[in-house]
């Protein structure tokens, strides 16, 4: 186990920041959470106001972050499939703990 201090912690939420920034990357994987397998034209359809290029995009670095895998079929039309790795899957419970977090924010701030 990692003991960090304040400035090797500070790097490293950085650093795994770096890797989810964008305004379309974690809604793209919470569509991949608990083992689903997407087709790009799903995840288009799926997620509202991205367009093809952005979506590419996204999708490409999160495969090269090794977040998400890519698979593709030899057919035509082609068909290509996306899933989290085990890694991006391991993501999901610090997700929902994030979610989780922001549920308490009225309660804790004494908003009504």
């Amino acid at each position: 186990m990692t003991t960090y201090t304040p400035d090797t912690a500070a790097s490293g939420v950085e650093n795994i920041l770096k890797l989810l920034e964008g305004r379309w990357k974690l809604i793209i994987l919470f569509h991949l959470f608990d083992g689903k397998v997407q087709r790009f034209s799903d995840l288009e359809r799926l997620i509202s106001g991205i367009s093809q290029k952005m979506l590419a995009q996204q999708l490409r670095q999160l495969e090269a972050d090794g977040i998400v895998s890519r698979t593709v079929y030899p057919q035509v039309p082609p068909k290509v499939e996306y899933r989290l790795t085990a890694w991006g899957q391991a993501l999901c419970p610090a997700l929902d703990a994030l979610l989780k977090w922001a549920e308490q924010r009225d309660s804790l701030l004494g908003c009504s």
